[in-house]
């Protein structure tokens, strides 16, 4: 007999993933110890684990793996060879349907871009800001930058200066870090250049200090200077996506959690596996909470929950950067539809803030 976790480790499924699918009736443990709940699962049981971890990988509905486990022993394979043809006839209409549609939108952008006439940058701004706060709004969003040489205009931070005020701002899809700051001298128009994260970390590093620092945008060139120091070099060539459009959530439950407290929770409570297999990344991890109705944040078993929309699943590991990047004793998180973003906020502060994308849990 294998323990639980020594299935998880021999399986690829994971041990919230194991207790996931006892619930529901897929893979039931052999043998479950009535004092303690222990599951124990059979020798035999290691293949049908595996031939689960994999039908869930290539994406096959629960309700269709039921049958192919139930049927994958058996004499007759034609239902389970119907059932896999078919999955693979789905995915094959959905990835045509998909460059069908990306053609269109190719088309769409072609039509729009002119590169003929494209002119320069020309935006101008000189303006003061407090080292401290300049380098607190660093820590607060570079965690957030993407790496993905696919999308090199998200491979950096948006420095948007607009009158008085200068907000840092970084996306890799995923999560999304923002963070404002007062500034003295430019009061003009807006101003948006993105800033090379490389360019960005020479900049955080001058940041020692606790006077001003000078930040100039001349084009498409950009400086910090720090007393006899400067860090200066060229922003990225591409536009930073309108990411106002992404902050203006609907209204949803705020809880207040003890930053420390609830990092020991997230890293010690259940987790899924699996929650970078959109972004190529299998050891990602899923933490799910719950929101009680007095306002307290729990990480939950799968399927856990009312079902009222209290239940949200996110990357706990995105999650954990976020809470150490607000920097405070206490953060607020604030949820609405279980698809829509999870807020991270600072009590003392609404101009910095994190959001994180949901993770979709399988049925």
């Amino acid at each position: 007999m294998r323990s639980i976790g020594e299935m998880a480790r021999d399986s690829g499924l994971g041990v919230s993933a194991l207790r996931f699918y006892d619930r529901a009736g897929v893979l039931v443990p052999a043998w479950v110890d009535p004092v303690s709940g222990y599951r124990w699962y059979a020798p035999e049981q290691l293949d049908e684990a595996r031939l689960l971890a994999r039908l869930r990988r290539a994406g096959m509905p629960l309700a269709d793996i039921r049958l192919i486990l139930a049927g994958w022993s058996g004499a007759d394979t034609d239902l389970v060879r119907g059932l896999l043809q078919a999955h693979l006839r789905r995915l094959e209409r959905g990835l045509a349907d998909a460059r069908t549609e990306f053609s269109a939108l190719r088309s769409l952008l072609d039509q729009r871009e002119n590169p003929m006439t494209a002119t320069p940058r020309t935006a101008a701004a000189r303006l003061s800001v407090p080292a401290p706060d300049l380098a607190a709004a660093l820590d607060a969003v570079r965690y957030a930058v993407s790496s993905d040489p696919g999308l090199p205009m998200l491979g950096g931070v948006l420095f948007d200066v607009e009158g008085d005020t200068l907000r840092l701002v970084a996306t890799d899809r995923y999560r999304l870090a923002v963070a404002g700051i007062g500034t003295d001298g430019h009061g003009g128009p807006r101003v948006q250049v993105t800033v090379p994260a490389a360019l960005a970390d020479a900049m955080r590093a001058l940041l020692d200090g606790d006077g001003p620092v000078g930040l100039a945008v001349e084009g498409d060139r950009v400086t910090l200077e720090a007393g006899d120091r400067q860090a200066a070099g060229q922003c990225l060539a591409h536009d930073f996506p309108d990411y106002r459009r992404l902050v203006h959530l609907p209204s949803g439950r705020r809880a207040l959690v003890e930053a420390a407290a609830f990092r020991r929770e997230l890293e010690s409570g259940p987790v899924r596996p699996g929650a970078g297999r959109e972004r190529g990344d299998a050891s990602a991890e899923v933490s799910v909470l719950e929101v009680a109705d007095d306002g307290t944040v729990s990480v939950c078993e799968d399927g856990d929950g009312d079902g009222d929309g209290s239940v949200v699943a996110v990357d706990r590991s995105f999650l954990l950067e976020a809470i150490a990047a607000a920097g405070r004793d206490r953060v607020v998180l604030e949820f609405g539809a279980p698809t829509a973003p999870v807020a991270i906020r600072r009590t003392d502060d609404e101009t910095t803030f994190a959001l994180l994308m949901p993770v979709r849990l399988d049925d």
